[in-house]
């Protein structure tokens, strides 16, 4: 029995040859629903390093789901490249269990709507490989190095790759930290939000919260924010890698995101920032205390 089936016992595993064991966890499993959500937001990245490979990537593969009448199964491609309208090509790199309309070494075309995931090698660190991260998520921590071991590599959080706009919580932190970077006030006010900021801060005070003490506490907010972040030094991200590991969703509104950003030295520090859904897409409320 290999490491997984030990750890996961009834789910079901599967134990390939030439790559870990493969864990498959039920569509509800909102780490690893994150996890393919996450690869297919970073897929421009993956798209753009293929098309320009830097010397320091040294391997590239894609995950894709392949249908065998009703039953599906998530396999690497390696060698994979994308035509002009987008669609991807790639040699079937590990030997299907399930499905027998492929087989181990056979070239295929996939609609990109079928890509669960995909994985850069950069200087000996893994960039994407979401559904590996998250497998590994849910195994003990003294059972991490061994599976480590069974990758042939140290996992960290990686860098993401994610796009700086409102769609996405995390988009919306980036697109906060780039308005610090470019020292444009106006752009780090509309990153965030004041009146979420405010309802939960009453709600701490236990207050008797009504909407003109909502208006007016977020227009102090605003006020405070602005006059602190012009008047002293402003933050820099230019320099730092980030990723964001976890998603912790509160309710569909507000969820608070972990942020990890890494820096020239190789340090690295942890934040989580709470971040609200919006009638105008996501913003960021503040960072939210242990």
């Amino acid at each position: 029995m290999g490491l997984l089936s030990k750890i996961f016992g009834k789910k079901k595993v599967v134990d390939r040859e030439g790559e870990p064991s493969m864990v498959y966890i039920p569509n509800e499993d909102e780490r690893m629903n994150w996890a393919i959500e996450k690869a297919n937001l970073t897929l421009w990245y993956f798209e753009e390093s293929l098309k320009n490979p830097q010397q320091y990537q040294n391997y590239f593969s894609v995950k894709v789901c392949i249908m065998d009448g009703e039953i599906g199964e998530h396999i690497w491609l390696i060698e994979p490249h994308f035509d002009e309208e987008g669609n991807l090509f790639g040699t079937v790199g590990n030997e299907p269990v399930d499905v027998k309309t492929v087989k181990l070494d056979q070239k295929i075309g996939v609609d990109r709507d079928f890509i669960s995931d995909w994985m850069i090698i950069e200087g000996g660190r893994l960039v994407g490989g979401y559904t590996l991260r998250a497998i590994r998520d849910g195994i003990p921590d003294d059972k991490k190095p061994e599976f480590d071991q069974s990758v042939g590599m140290y996992i960290d959080e990686g860098i993401d790759y994610l796009k700086a706009n409102f769609d996405t919580p995390e988009g919306a932190i980036l697109s906060l930290e780039n308005a610090y970077d470019e020292q444009n006030i106006a752009k780090a006010v509309a990153a965030k939000d004041f009146e979420t900021e405010a309802k939960l801060m009453l709600s701490r005070m236990g207050n008797v919260v009504d909407d003109e003490m909502i208006k007016q506490t977020a227009e102090v907010l605003e006020l405070s924010f602005v006059k602190h972040t012009t008047e002293n030094e402003w933050p820099n991200f230019s320099d730092l890698k980030r990723a964001f590991p976890h998603r912790e969703k509160v309710n569909d509104n507000y969820w608070i995101i972990t942020e990890i950003c890494w820096y020239p030295d190789g340090s690295r520090s942890f934040q989580k920032l709470g971040t609200s859904k919006t009638a105008n897409g996501w913003r960021v409320v503040g960072l939210v205390g242990d």
